[in-house]
């Protein structure tokens, strides 16, 4: 089954506007203004009693078209049927609906393009019918009948084509808000995980030395205090990056010049920065990208390493990119140890993302080892 037949026998999505634009007004007036003129200009037009209540009822399918494709439908062309009945009964061959009535056509486009499957179905029986039974009434020229049945095809064919775009459309917007939400997911931890881990840290070294060293533990509480307000800072400029009608304050994104940075905030003389190489013409993403794998990985040795003496961040700016690798020498790691977790998983979709690669695992001897490599210009694959 084709993409186009899937989406013409999906239900109708509840986006799909049931509310009346002003192309509705329009069909309506057009539609008056033709009849009117035909009733003027053509006074060979038979049963204008008829064409006229034919008029009236397409008038009022037109309105409802969106919200009611198959009904409105049904309404018109089950007329249209009981006219020409009626018509062959009495002997009368001449068709009794005005030129007017043309605008059935834009009835089958609406079933095509909001109705559900089944909807179509009986709505493509019921104009088929149409046709016969117009063919029934006038059998003597089979080639008009054989052109008017090829004519609502191809209302049915534009339907069913702006239908498919239109759910492909709103594949694509959907697929576009999941990965905001993952990127926005992968901000949110890197950021408040990697402080709040500090603050944690920070807070059972206060609870252990309160008793013996007050100082101590009045300078954890500031420590504490310093990332609790980073966080909040961060956390607001999230925030008003995803409110509707405010704009997100223009703060350069944290990179690579700020990782010194990132082993002061720890408060923990473990972390050791070293960077060297070319680390001058590097892209915002890629940058970024550094930080927050540093961050990350950092926030991860100091959780999960045990007795590590020393946590290493190396960053080496290369003509093909940039090598990021951070080490700990805490205690022998099981090679069967599961890598799942959010914090890997961000990681490596970040560096994907941008072309690169991350691997992470046990090191050589000891501890835990992330190392990743970034392209300068950060192009996805």
């Amino acid at each position: 089954m084709t993409d186009v037949a899937r989406s013409l026998w999906a239900e109708p999505r509840a986006a799909d506007p049931p509310a009346r634009v002003w192309r509705d007004w329009a069909l309506v007036a057009a539609l008056a203004t033709s009849f009117i003129l035909e009733t003027v200009f053509r006074p060979d037009l038979p049963w204008r009693t008829a064409g006229a209540l034919e008029v009236v009822v397409l008038a009022y399918a037109l309105w409802h078209r969106r919200s009611r494709p198959f009904a409105m439908l049904a309404l018109a062309f089950g007329l249209v049927i009981v006219i020409d009945l009626i018509s062959f009964a009495v002997g009368r061959t001449e068709s009794a609906s005005p030129y007017s009535a043309g605008f059935l056509l834009v009835l089958v486009y609406s079933l095509f393009r909001w109705g559900s499957g089944r909807e179509v179905t009986m709505g493509s029986v019921l104009a088929v019918t149409a046709a016969l039974v117009a063919l029934l009434r006038d059998h003597s020229n089979i080639g008009n009948s054989v052109a008017g049945f090829v004519i609502l095809t191809i209302p049915a064919a534009i339907g069913a084509t702006v239908r498919f775009w239109s759910m492909s459309r709103a594949r694509e917007l959907d697929q576009v808000r999941l990965l905001e939400r993952e990127q926005l997911a992968r901000e949110l931890h890197d950021t408040v995980a990697h402080h709040v881990s500090a603050m944690v840290i920070r807070a059972q070294a206060g609870r252990v030395v309160a008793a013996t060293s007050p100082d101590a533990a009045i300078e954890a509480l500031q420590i504490i205090e310093s990332e609790g307000s980073r966080t909040l800072a961060e956390m607001r400029s999230m925030v008003g990056a995803l409110r509707q009608g405010e704009r997100a304050p223009l703060i350069p994104q944290t990179g690579i010049a700020a990782l010194p940075d990132l082993a002061r905030a720890d408060g923990d003389d473990r972390v050791e920065v070293h960077t060297s190489g070319d680390l001058v013409d590097v892209s915002a993403s890629i940058d970024a990208a550094v930080y927050r794998i540093a961050q990350e990985s950092v926030t991860n040795a100091l959780r999960h390493s045990h007795h590590a003496e020393r946590i290493q961040v190396k960053v080496v700016g290369g003509p093909d990119g940039i090598d990021l690798s951070i080490t700990d020498d805490g205690d022998p790691v099981p090679s069967n140890r599961t890598t799942d977790g959010f914090g890997i998983v961000g990681m490596t979709e970040r560096a994907y993302l941008l072309g690169g690669t991350l691997t992470a695992g046990p090191g050589i001897e000891r501890g835990w080892t992330v190392r990743a490599h970034l392209p300068r210009t950060g192009s996805a694959p």
